[in-house]
């Protein structure tokens, strides 16, 4: 009898941790080659540069991305997604508030990233049930 359920090593269930890896690399990367909408979601209460919060993220993003392409280290970047995941939150929550006065577009835009962080959470939660050990 054959299960319904890909095993940890085919390719079917590498896919989702291949395409959010790649998905954080190409982000973690847009954090250096245009830092400047990333600077304005730092909240402005956090100390420091704007610039070191969007520079440190996108190092966080690439790693958690490399992280997730490899076998051996999928269950690490997937617990490295979630963590991710949730920590940029504060800033999501923070472009509502920055953008509220730019009109309907921008607030229904950054609204509506609010919720589409619960399956971007789960979707690494998920990733980390089925790597290898």
């Amino acid at each position: 009898m054959t299960s319904l359920t890909p095993s940890a090593d085919s390719p079917a269930s590498q896919r989702p941790a291949q395409r959010m890896g790649a998905m954080l690399i190409g982000m973690g990367v847009l954090h250096f080659v245009a830092p400047k909408p990333f600077d304005s979601q730092i909240p402005a209460e956090l100390p420091g540069s704007p610039r070191f919060y969007t520079l440190a993220s996108g190092v966080g993003e690439v790693a958690t991305g490399a992280l997730l392409l490899a076998p051996k280290t999928r269950r690490l970047g997937a617990a490295a997604a979630v963590a991710l995941y949730v920590a940029v939150y504060p800033a999501n929550i923070n472009m509502v508030r920055t953008f509220w006065n730019k009109g309907w577009p921008a607030r229904i835009g950054t609204l509506a990233r609010l919720p589409l962080q619960i399956p971007m959470i789960t979707s690494a939660l998920k990733i980390y049930r089925t790597a290898p050990r």
